[in-house]
């Protein structure tokens, strides 16, 4: 995406806040495709199959991971997760793959090699590029018109000039203020935490009374083609990196990310989560509610559709449809 690509996404997305004529186009119902699995390969496979999700062949895929941290999984991506995905992109026809990430708890060098990152690259021949370790002049300012963030944020050329971007990301809640991290949270790892004069735009976001606001506005810099949400364990307390655990036994997939985050906040509602994540309607959950106003994804539970593939998935949805229905 260049410059003139991003502020007309940007314009557009306002506009659909604003209800122009043509938004109704963007509130188009969307899949979401469950797969009950116990085997984190087995579910990105099913879940991807069952999604049939196209847009990724002839193209440099970037996939963004969750390594915030180098805590084991659900505080940060599963390798088997990340290596099969990294396959069924191949498989799907991608040109080229590559994985990128930002620690915020961590040095992302030592990070990715604590998880293995660097050697599944080796093995599966993806190359991994450490985003805070990026040059200045791969770094492309850009102000949120009308945002919470006081000088914008900067976004890695090498996200903004990608052909596809696939999102990988956990079920977990957020103690700092994100009450959960989901695949909105997620695009936080691909700004940059240090402007090249020392200011830190981690900090200001994590001091914020819009946090959660910020945290979506982010999300206006790239649409992804595909996320992929590993919700087979889960904190439902605490996070990101440990907290008490759940286990969904679950995998989602889709193409809208509002869609997946409410589907999300759902299955943590269901397992008995925090007050934050629990308390009120989910579309008013504020990550969600100023991703809806910014035109991000769908705009209520009636715009998404949940498929599964066996009678385990249908009788976890049966669970599950109410509690996002009534959000």
């Amino acid at each position: 995406m260049n410059r003139r690509q991003f502020f007309e996404l940007s314009a557009a997305a306002l506009a659909w806040a604003h209800g122009v004529p043509g938004a109704a186009a963007a509130r188009e119902r969307t899949r979401v495709a469950l797969a009950k699995s116990e085997d984190h390969g087995e579910g990105v496979t099913r879940a991807l199959r069952l999604l049939g999700t196209d847009g990724v062949s002839r193209r440099h895929v970037v996939v963004k991971p969750n390594f915030n941290s180098a805590d084991p999984f659900p505080g940060s991506t599963h390798p088997e997760t990340l290596g099969r995905l990294v396959e069924w992109l191949g498989v799907a026809g991608a040109s080229r793959v590559t994985v990128a990430d930002r620690s915020g708890m961590g040095v992302t060098r030592e990070v990715m090699a604590t998880t293995g990152v660097f050697a599944q690259g080796r093995k599966l021949g993806f190359p991994t590029v450490l985003l805070d370790e990026l040059p200045a002049r791969d770094w492309i300012a850009h102000p949120i018109p009308g945002g919470h963030w006081s000088r914008g944020v900067l976004f890695p050329r090498l996200l903004q000039e990608a052909e596809a971007i696939v999102s990988t990301c956990a079920l977990k809640t957020h103690r700092f203020g994100g009450h959960f991290t989901l695949s909105l949270k997620n695009s936080v790892g691909a700004v940059a935490k240090y402007g090249s004069d020392g200011y830190n735009y981690m900090s200001e976001l994590h001091s914020s009374a819009a946090q959660r606001k910020m945290i979506a506005e982010v999300n206006l810099l790239y649409r992804p083609a595909l996320i992929l949400l590993d919700g087979l364990e889960a904190f439902v307390d605490g996070g990101p990196e440990s907290g008490r655990k759940a286990r969904p036994g679950v995998m989602l997939a889709g193409t809208d990310r509002v869609a997946v985050d409410a589907v999300g906040v759902a299955i943590l509602r269901l397992y008995g989560t925090t007050r934050a994540v629990s308390t009120g309607k989910i579309f008013r959950q504020e990550q969600l509610a100023r991703a809806v106003e910014l035109g991000l994804g769908v705009a209520g539970p009636e715009q998404i559709e949940l498929i599964t593939d066996d009678a385990a998935g249908e009788a976890f949805l049966t669970r599950l449809r109410p509690i996002l229905a009534a959000g």
